[in-house]
């Protein structure tokens, strides 16, 4: 598939800057696959009307660490490391610099007096950091929510809560699987009052999930890897649903890499990278609730594989048309 067939226009102001004021009052626009109907004037919180007997929604619970760290170099230089991955006082991290980074170099942090030490420079802006204490404990006090590049202003007291799920636990990830910020837990318990079951899933956003694809046609584009953890206990509920509804496309992605047959999935800790692009076989995924992508993104190609490419845009011509927002923080939409 050629990556314009996923591009469209979006209008600059239809950018979602800052969530709604309550989680749920974000609209919803419900897009029928199998009748190509498209509907909006909808808002998050009517999802309890669309629950169906049987239904297993699927959340992913990880959690986003404060990665973004300010530093100076030793001559003034300012240095953004975006931390991927930690372990103990050691990190993987991607960094910004007008200069590239040298073994042995001395990083110290803006918002206090800690220090970090580059012990490796790696390809594509990656380098590995050693600290003298745990990094999860040094970003708990230096560390700044990673807002995505297209929400244009400084980040604000309120993002420390509002960019995290309600359900958040496992600390693990630089963005928020953003479909699952709409959810509060009232609207969570009145879902499953009429029904509804909720299963627990946990993949840890990297950045691979928003890198645009630069090749030519989706397919030529490949994805990161990133650890997904499966219980037992969401297995079992997978296997026993009348309908798996994934709440965000971190979620597909989970449960398709781990996919064994029809409802059933592969229990434990992996690492996933499976790119779902049209034609894909859904074999655990009946619904989703997902938010409005990028255009020539790995998730709008997502979105086309599991709605079918035209309805898929069309409904995206239709939500710039009548305003939407978009984006991290924007409206959303579900696809049954």
């Amino acid at each position: 598939m050629n990556i314009d067939q996923i591009n469209y226009e979006l209008p600059t102001e239809q950018i979602a800057l800052h969530p709604t004021e309550r989680r749920d009052n974000a609209r919803l626009m419900e897009v029928d696959r199998r009748g190509g109907r498209i509907t909006t004037g909808r808002h998050v919180s009517d999802l309890i009307e669309r629950v169906q007997p049987g239904d297993v929604w699927v959340v992913n619970d990880t959690r986003v660490r404060p990665a973004r760290l300010h530093t100076k170099k030793e001559s003034g230089g300012h240095v953004e490391l975006l931390v991927l991955s930690t372990q103990d006082a050691q990190a993987e991290v991607m960094f910004r610099s007008s200069k590239p980074l040298r073994t042995g170099q001395q990083l110290c942090c803006t918002a206090g007096p800690e220090s970090v030490t580059v012990t490796a420079v790696h390809g594509r802006g990656r380098a590995t950091i050693q600290c003298t204490e745990p990094v999860d404990s040094l970003l708990e006090r230096n560390g700044e929510i990673p807002l995505p590049p297209y929400i244009q202003r400084t980040v604000e007291d309120s993002d420390k809560e509002r960019y995290q799920t309600v359900y958040a636990a496992h600390i693990g990830a630089v963005a928020a699987p953003t479909a699952g910020l709409h959810f509060t837990p009232e609207l969570m318990a009145a879902m499953e009052d009429r029904g509804a079951q909720f299963a627990r899933i946990t993949l840890h956003v990297g950045p691979g999930t928003f890198q645009p694809i630069r090749t030519p046609t989706v397919e030529g584009h490949t994805l990161e890897a990133e650890q997904t953890i499966i219980s037992e206990e969401t297995a079992d509920r997978i296997a026993n649903a009348q309908r798996v509804v994934a709440v965000g496309t971190t979620s597909v992605r989970c449960l398709e890499g781990a996919a064994q047959g029809r409802r059933r999935v592969r229990a434990g800790v992996a690492n996933t990278n499976v790119f779902c692009t049209p034609g894909f076989e859904f074999q655990i995924v009946d619904a989703l609730l997902t938010n409005f992508h990028l255009p020539k993104s790995s998730l709008i190609a997502l979105v086309a594989a599991f709605a079918g490419l035209d309805l898929t845009m069309n409904a995206y011509r239709k939500a710039v048309d009548e305003g939407f927002r978009f984006y991290s923080y924007g409206d959303s939409m579900l696809l049954a």
